[in-house]
């Protein structure tokens, strides 16, 4: 069942004590889900088990770090990065997260385990800003030159501080 949550301007603030975790098989379906995530998220384990991960993304993240988080992930690397995630209620919370791939033993690809944390609130400053601009890029276009163009424009601030995307977050 998808459930669709309609966005408020309600924000809830991660605690800097608390890691929200979740798993997911190879194609992002969620396979665990721990009790800080199942209560930031407002879901039951019941309806978040099962369900895409990006049951909790937020109409105003931009494709581009999305296509950016799998391609990074697909080259078996991490992925360090913001996300602005959509709880059930409609309210919405933003993270810091390291998401990793898992395999078995003979290499096979099982999935992925995202930890996420209390964002570094300056940071989160810098972000949101070039998330917006980044989405209103994607929007003037809503078809793939959007997203292509969202990209120019990310790749443009990365080249000119000689920095890859997660070295870039990490030291903005």
């Amino acid at each position: 069942m998808k459930y669709k949550s309609t966005p408020t301007q309600l924000e809830q603030v991660l605690p800097e004590d608390k890691i929200l975790v979740s798993k997911t098989d190879s194609k992002g379906i969620i396979t665990y889900a721990n009790p800080v995530f199942l209560d930031i998220s407002g879901y039951t384990e019941s309806q978040l088990l099962g369900q895409p991960q990006n049951i909790v993304r937020h109409p105003d993240m931009p494709r581009v770090i999305f296509r950016l988080l799998w391609e990074t992930l697909q080259n078996n690397r991490e992925f360090n990065g913001y996300i602005k995630n959509l709880a059930k209620d409609g309210s919405y919370y933003w993270f810091f997260a390291n998401i990793t791939s898992s395999f078995s033993a003979d290499n096979k690809l099982l999935g992925y385990t995202s930890a996420r944390r209390k964002p570094d609130p300056d940071k989160l400053n810098y972000i949101q800003n070039l998330y917006s601009e980044l989405l209103e890029i994607e929007q003037q276009s809503p078809d793939d030159d959007g997203m292509e163009k969202a990209q120019y424009k990310l790749d443009s601030i990365l080249n000119s501080r000689e920095k890859g995307y997660d070295e870039f977050v990490l030291t903005i």
